[in-house]
C-alpha cells in the first residue's frame, strides 16, 4: 500500500516506555500518537461496567454483542468510549489486568484490529500495542520492538503506580508483569513478539529522550536515503 506518510509500529511488552516513546516521537514528527493498549483497556472498562464475567462460558458471544455497539475514539491524546473520557480509568491496574485476558479472545482481537487499521490506514500514525508490527500493520514502513529487563521495567511501573497513589509493592508488580509476559506470549491469536523486520531499541540502560532520539534517527536516515534514490 502506498501511503503519502508512513505508518510507525512500536510494539513491546508491558512498562517498557513504549507509550512515552510513541507519544514524542509523534509529537516531535507532527504525527498521530494510537495507543492500542488503551482501546483494549476501554472494552475492559465497558466490559466490566457491563458485569461481564471473564470466566462466563458465553463470554465471546457477550463481548460480541457489547461490541457491536460499542465506539472508540481519539481525542487529541485522550481516548473516549462512547463519547466518555476515560483517559483516566484505564490506567487502574485492574482494568489493565483484565484488558489482557479479554485481548486473547478472537472476537476482541479481531474487532479491534479492524478498527485500528481504519484509525491508520492514511499513514502519519505512531501506533504502538503488542501486535502493531506483526498483525495490525505487518506493512508498516517503520517497525520499532521496545524492551527492557523485566526488573527496570517493574521498577518503573512501580514508580508509575507509586505516583498515582496505587498502594502495592514492588514484589506484586514483578509478578504481575511476568504474568503479563507469558499471557502476551503465549496466547494463540497475534501473541507478542518482534516482527523480523523491526529493529529493537532495549530501553533498559536509556531515558525516554534517548529512545525517542534512536528512533528518530532512525526514520530520518531511511527517510533521506529514499529521497536520494528517488533522485537518481
Amino acid at each position: 500500500m502506498s501511503r503519502e506518510q508512513p505508518v510507525i509500529a512500536i510494539d513491546g511488552p508491558v512498562s517498557s516506555g513504549k507509550s512515552t516513546a510513541a507519544r514524542a516521537l509523534a509529537r516531535a514528527l507532527g504525527f498521530v500518537y494510537l495507543s492500542t493498549g488503551a482501546m483494549y483497556r476501554a472494552v475492559a472498562i465497558k466490559a466490566r461496567a457491563a458485569g461481564i464475567d471473564p470466566d462466563s462460558p458465553d463470554l465471546a458471544a457477550r463481548l460480541g454483542t457489547m461490541l457491536d455497539s460499542t465506539r472508540i475514539e481519539f481525542s487529541g491524546e485522550r481516548i473516549m468510549l462512547d463519547g466518555r473520557d476515560v483517559s483516566r480509568e484505564i490506567g487502574e491496574p485492574a482494568i489493565g489486568d483484565l484488558a489482557s485476558q479479554l485481548s486473547t479472545l478472537g472476537v476482541v482481537r479481531a474487532r479491534m484490529r479492524d478498527l485500528q487499521r481504519a484509525l491508520g490506514e492514511r499513514g502519519g500514525v505512531v501506533m504502538e500495542g503488542r501486535d502493531i508490527g506483526t498483525a495490525v500493520f505487518p506493512d508498516a514502513e517503520f517497525k520499532f520492538f521496545l524492551d527492557a529487563d523485566v526488573n527496570v521495567r517493574a521498577r518503573r511501573r512501580y514508580a508509575e503506580l507509586a505516583a498515582k497513589g496505587v498502594k502495592t509493592t514492588f514484589g506484586e508488580v514483578l509478578e504481575q508483569l511476568r504474568e503479563r509476559d507469558i499471557r502476551d506470549q503465549g496466547r494463540a491469536l497475534a501473541p507478542l513478539r518482534r516482527a523480523d523486520d523491526a529493529v529493537l531499541v532495549d530501553s533498559t540502560d536509556l531515558d525516554a529522550d534517548q529512545v525517542v532520539d534512536a528512533m528518530k534517527k532512525r526514520i530520518l536516515a531511511a527517510s533521506n536515503a529514499r529521497k536520494g534514490l528517488k533522485r537518481g
